[in-house]
């Protein structure tokens, strides 16, 4: 028996080998096309394309360049080590030994090596297409550094993308330097004999010259860090830019030090040409001597013994460009400061001449309510709505009302049934919009809908009200079909669950590429994993799929160059449900501005959701952009908001025609536009600093405001969440009707974490834009900062809060509401509004109670309030503002016909104010109700003996407890009628 031959076997096991390789390749290049692939057909679907493609050909080009850059340079210094390299020079053992090792190898490692790190520089470069694309396409902003006299827009626009030029090419010259070290060492041209290092000519040509062009490159860097400190930190940290010891002694000793970089550049260049080192050697230990001495030592020493002991009167000038840069970089820039010398005292009919400011007051609040509007509006299991509601205004009957809205959107985690076919094909999208009057409840405290139900009814005319793309919306659906085929997408159910009937719908919008043919079935069956898609009778030739369909990913893949708010709310524009997205322009490098971390600046409870940003902290802000995302067909538009703004004319230049100008916003989007919150967080955060313009007073720091904690936050225990600003519709001094506002409110700042909760300043923002084609109101976005003077004492939102929980009328009642345990129920505060009527502040606190067991959703029960040092508590606003102001407050407000029980008032002075003292007693009301102070004092002895059985395990015990306490409670309810 012969053995055959290896060979065969090895050739085979070869072409194998070789097979795999190839098919690994194919399928890896495959993936990569289809992601490429389905990019275009997305863009291209959506009209974008032009966006898409000068991204790639930037990113692509920029590879190029910065792979050649880096490849190049590192195989010709590699190269030229080599053919120079020493032909008899007497090598180590070891040198032979390392030699003998890489010289099969050496033609792929002088190659491959250079290549693989040409393709991560190449990534790396491609990762800065945006600030290359800036320096390109950047303008002119018009307005001048105080220091070297720049325009602004060099520091926008040009310098970032020159810093990373140079840092890119320096770290060229490192890998390059590095490079022919090596390679001369292993090949000779540099020896180490003994202490002796011996360097042949052209070896210390190459590496002279290498290291010479590498101290020109940080001379540049040098001299372009002058201009950074404008953006930087002060030495003294005291503002962001250039202080004295800045413009004195670090501008300076940079300029000196990149004096000193070019003149040991040229002892190495000396150096090359007649072979003497210890030159640039020594001049390379002073050089960093020098840049000890003069950049870090004499910055320090002026800083602390000129700088630090006058620091108030040498940085006077400064602070004085640090406030201007900021207020113009935030857009804050004269800001109206109105001294408001708030009342104090509720005298009845304080509110008469603030009537139409009262009756739009807010008592639905957005952020409670979304339960509640799934008990009555969600009608399936298979419908959600967001757990933060959005506040919106719509003309009803000819009067605008500010409303509570949310879009009633799918949600696949609610089906019964949740198969692969069901989730592609039937159920894919929600249905409709919600919207509740902010200002009404009904009788049993449920919000008032003024568009409600399925299908969809009210005076909001909706056309479309299939919701295909939204914030809840499916990772991706297959939608469509030819005209005559039966319906197979789920629309609604009608009826109810017994004897309802089912309504199917066809998506009949251009949302999505097409996925008629096999090719694009492949490949999107690849990048969903999805087997429905290729092999389901149910794709057909007019078959779409809709994917990336949050408003914000769509809006945000459109604009890369966006910052987006992270709250898009829904409107009804025209009788079709669209988002509106608003988009920031940003920058880090504005001279003398303030640098504001996002993050923390829109830090509270109220957020719709936790936004990631791709820069967090920054120094420059505009809302640029308007984007809608139309609901049903997935359209998005941009509008130029802000056409002024140069990041944004530099971004309208690289991508030109796919921001639309103001001009042709339509009137019905425009009465639905807002200020956004996000921007007015960011404003606010600036404003608790520099809202002061003289800078004795902004260094001593003794009127540095800051946003309260939230006090309606039960989860918010060690007050690190910040109380969101809110939208009403209100009149401010200085105004002369009733406007759509947000506003928020501040106390005093304070390093620590306690720090007294009075009220030192209201700000707000005028975010109506009225209702004019193409055409913003004059006042849009005006700022409005009410001043309180400091001599007199006002509550602040958690002062008021304390108030109310501290009441010892108030407080029982809440115990009567918040019994707990089963059968029992939940008190949920809601938002706590600050409202400058009647002279003063008026705050307003709406009470919603949530049962324990059950569909446990809250319901409105009770509003508080507060004026000055006295509190009510009843069931309805108008109740509660009549008890606080002496039986008639002069407001007339929606709720007055819900009487909700008594008007008996609960009203009680809590006592501790300005005026000193205390007021004592109750005010009105239930404090002089004897059956029901008897009844609430029942039931708070029948709480803690409940307490005590279960304590103590006694069963028997407890239920007498529970026994009396039900019996309490039907006597207080008798008591208040």
């Amino acid at each position: 028996m012969t053995t055959p031959p290896a060979a065969p076997a090895r050739r085979r096991r070869a072409a194998l080998a070789i097979t795999l390789g190839v098919v690994v390749v194919l399928l890896i290049g495959f993936f990569l096309f289809a992601g490429l692939y389905t990019d275009a057909l997305w863009f291209g679907q959506l009209g974008f394309s032009s966006v898409l493609y000068t991204e790639w050909l930037t990113i692509a080009s920029l590879f190029a360049v910065g792979f050649l850059a880096m490849a190049v340079p590192v195989i010709l210094t590699i190269q030229l080590a080599y053919r120079l390299r020493p032909v008899y020079a007497k090598l180590t053992a070891q040198l032979d030994r390392y030699q003998q090792v890489i010289e099969p190898l050496r033609r792929v490692v002088m190659i491959g090596a250079p290549i693989v790190i040409g393709l991560f520089a190449g990534v790396s470069a491609a990762a800065r297409w945006q600030p290359i694309l800036l320096l390109l396409h950047g303008t002119t902003v018009g307005r001048k550094d105080p220091v070297f006299g720049l325009d602004v827009g060099f520091y926008l626009f040009t310098l970032p993308a020159l810093h990373g030029i140079v840092g890119f090419a320096s770290a060229v010259l490192v890998v390059c330097t590095l490079a022919a070290l090596a390679t001369n060492y292993l090949y000779g041209g540099i020896r180490i004999v003994g202490r002796d290092v011996r360097v042949s000519r052209s070896a210390r040509i190459q590496v002279a010259v290498t290291v010479a062009v590498f101290l020109v490159l940080q001379a540049i860097s040098l001299y372009l860090d002058q201009f950074t400190t404008l953006y930087e930190g002060s030495t003294g940290g005291l503002f962001t830019g250039a202080g004295y010891a800045d413009a004195n002694a670090v501008i300076p000793g940079r300029l000196i030090l990149a004096v000193c970089a070019l003149l040991v550049a040229a002892l190495f260049v000396v150096t090359a040409i007649i072979g003497r080192w210890r030159l640039p050697l020594v001049g390379t230990g002073l050089l960093v001597v020098a840049s000890i001495i003069v950049g870090s030592v004499f910055p320090w020493g002026m800083w602390n013994l000129q700088v630090k002991p006058n620091e108030g009167a040498l940085e006077r000038n400064y602070i004085t460009n640090a406030i201007s840069a900021t207020q113009d970089a935030y857009d804050v820039k004269g800001v109206q400061q109105i001294p408001y010398n708030a009342k104090t005292t509720a005298q009845e009919g304080a509110l008469r001449s603030d009537a139409q400011t009262t009756a739009n007051i807010r008592i639905i609040d957005p952020s409670v309510v979304s339960p509640t509007f799934g008990q009555f509006q969600q009608f399936k299991q298979y419908y959600k709505f967001p757990a933060y509601l959005d506040v919106d205004r719509y003309s009803i009957d000819g009067t605008s009302q500010d409303a509570v809205v949310a879009v009633r959107e799918l949600n696949q985690s609610g089906l019964t049934n949740p198969s692969a076919f069901n989730n592609t094909f039937v159920y894919t999208h929600g249905y409709g919009l919600v919207a509740a009057y902010g200002n009404q409840r009904t009788s049993d405290g449920a919000p008032s809908f003024f568009e409600s139900n399925i299908p969809s009814k009210g005076p909001l005319d909706i056309q479309t009200p299939g919701i295909y793309f939204g914030e809840n919306s499916p990772p991706f659906s297959v939608v469509g079909a030819p005209k005559g085929t039966r319906p197979i997408e789920l629309d609604y159910v009608s009826g109810n669950d017994a004897d309802g009937t089912q309504h199917n719908t066809t998506y009949s919008a251009d949302g999505g590429p097409s996925i008629g043919n096999l090719f694009n079935r492949v490949v999107y069956a690849l990048k969903f994993s999805s087997d429905q898609i290729l092999l389901s009778n149910a794709v057909n030739e007019k078959s779409q799929i809709l994917y990336d369909r949050n408003p914000l990913t769509r809006v945000q893949k459109v604009a890369p160059y966006l910052t987006l708010d992270s709250d898009p709310y829904p409107s009804v524009v025209n009788g079709r449900i669209v988002w509106v997205v608003d988009g920031y322009t940003t920058s880090t490098t504005y001279p003398y501005s303030s640098s504001e971390s996002l993050s923390q600046a829109l830090s509270n409870t109220g957020s719709n959701s936790a936004a990631t940003y791709a820069t967090d902290q920054i120094n420059y802000i505009r809302n640029s952009v308007k984007a809608t995302v139309d609901a049903y067909s997935g359209k998005v538009v941009l509008y130029a908001w802000d056409d002024t703004d140069p990041v944004l004319k530099a971004w309208r230049s690289v991508f030109p025609s796919t921001v639309r100008p103001l001009a042709e916003i339509s009137s019905e989007l425009m009465s639905h536009v807002r200020y956004p919150e996000d921007m007015f967080r960011v404003q606010r955060a600036i404003l608790g600093r520099y809202h002061v313009t003289d800078p004795t007073s902004w260094y001593r720091g003794d009127d540095s405001w800051r946003t309260p904690p939230d006090p309606s936050s039960a989860t918010d225990t060690d007050n690190s969440s910040q109380q969101p600003p809110y939208y009403l519709t209100m009149q401010l001094p200085g105004q002369d009707d009733p406007t759509f506002s947000l506003y928020s409110t501040y106390i005093p700042g304070s390093n620590t974490s306690e720090s007294r909760g009075v009220l030192t300043g209201y700000l707000a923002v005028d975010a109506d834009a009225g209702g004019t084609q193409g055409q913003k109101r004059a006042d849009y976005g005006k700022l409005r900062l009410l001043v309180l003077p400091r001599d007199t004492v006002v509550s602040g939102p958690t002062q008021v809060q304390n108030q109310f929980q501290s009441d010892p009328t108030i407080k029982s009642q809440l115990n009567l509401l918040n019994i707990g345990g089963t059968g029992g129920s939940s008190v949920v505060p809601g938002n706590l509004l600050t409202i400058p009527v009647g002279g003063g502040l008026l705050y307003v606190e709406p009470v919603y109670v949530r049962s324990a067991t059950g569909s446990t959703y809250p319901l409105l029960r009770k509003v508080l309030t507060s004026f000055g040092t006295k509190v009510a508590f009843e069931d309805t606003l108008d109740q509660s503002l009549n008890t606080l102001f002496g039986g008639d407050s002069g407001a007339d407000t929606p709720d007055s016909s819900n009487d909700g029980g008594s008007s008996a008032g609960s009203g009680t002075d809590s006592g501790s104010g300005s005026n000193g003292g205390s007021t004592g007693g109750s005010s009105s009301g239930s404090a002089d109700n004897a059956a029901l102070q008897k009844a609430l004092a029942d039931a708070k002895q029948a709480l803690a003996d409940r307490e005590k059985a279960y304590s103590s395990n006694d069963l028997v015990a407890a239920a007498q407890a529970d026994r009396k306490l039900q019996s309490a409670i039907e006597a207080a309810l008798a008591a208040e009628g």
